[in-house]
């Protein structure tokens, strides 16, 4: 009996080619034949909100998931037979902020200039976003505001990302628990998925924990220069280099962008998906 796959994939321009890169025509098709396959759970992780999250499936014509991690790590989603949260992961994160709300962290802010609260739609209960500049001096802002976190019991998790298309920093504050990787594993042990039978896919520097944590991980070609460096990089620190594959875009006459990299990945990883995808074989 052929055991489950859990394929976690982040979105923006890792499955959805909203980049600078071109896609190759035919990998969504290939990445929907994939997902429907009896034995994948599909996965989305992402830093959008269930509102973007079920916008970009709908705009993009992309397969519904079995689960989705959204407020890059916030909140898990059960979609089947509808959207609800799980409120077991809320449940495992919430003592990280003490009892504390949006509004009194935000609170703890309101003096530092270059942040510039996101719009409402973009905020979670677990979740507070900021707009910087893209050259904020971060290494030296974050520390002081975890520091003014810690003086008042929260935890917190930083998360530091560029948006190439807008040319702007995007920061998130979560409990510390609330990351990709912890809502990852979180969701695997919930349904008994071993680690072996996990990958995950991405592309961005907020991804980095997630591709250089052990787990098996695909970075698609378009990913930015300074993330695959430093992917590599820390792959090679740990001696985890079995664990992560940077999409080479030589599959199926695919550039290894987007979709065609996850395709890519999965099937490097897991020979026998190969025949999911392509009959010929």
């Amino acid at each position: 009996m052929t055991e489950t796959i859990l394929l976690c994939t982040d979105l923006d321009r890792t499955i959805l080619p909203n980049g600078h890169h071109p896609e190759s025509a035919q990998a969504r098709a290939l990445f929907a034949r994939l997902a429907s396959h009896p034995n994948l759970l599909l996965v989305y992780v992402s830093g959008r909100d269930e509102s973007l999250l079920r916008g970009a499936i709908h705009q993009y014509q992309i397969p519904e998931p079995d689960f989705a991690i959204g407020d890059v790590g916030a909140t898990i989603f059960e979609t089947t037979p509808q959207w609800r949260s799980m409120s077991s992961w809320h449940e495992e994160i919430a003592p990280d902020w003490d009892g504390a709300d949006h509004a009194q962290i935000t609170r703890l802010f309101e003096d530092i200039e270059v942040l510039t609260l996101q719009e409402q739609e973009k905020q979670g209960r677990y979740k507070i976003s900021y707009y910087l500049p893209g050259d904020t001096d971060t290494q030296r802002l974050l520390p002081e505001m975890e520091q003014r976190l810690e003086s008042h019991g929260i935890r917190a998790n930083f998360i530091w990302s560029i948006d190439d298309i807008k040319d702007v920093g995007l920061l998130d504050i979560l409990p510390r628990g609330a990351n990709k990787l912890h809502a990852i594993q979180f969701l695997r042990r919930s349904l008994d998925i071993p680690e072996e039978r996990t990958v995950f896919a991405g592309d961005s520097g907020n991804d980095l924990p997630v591709l250089c944590s052990g787990l098996k991980s695909i970075l698609v070609a378009n990913a930015r220069e300074d993330v695959r460096q430093a992917a590599q990089q820390s792959s090679e620190e740990q001696g985890l280099t079995d664990c992560l594959y940077v999409a080479k875009g030589d599959f199926l006459d695919m550039n290894g962008n987007y979709a065609a990299g996850v395709v890519e990945g999965v099937v490097h990883y897991f020979p026998e998906t190969r025949a999911w995808i392509d009959p010929e074989t």
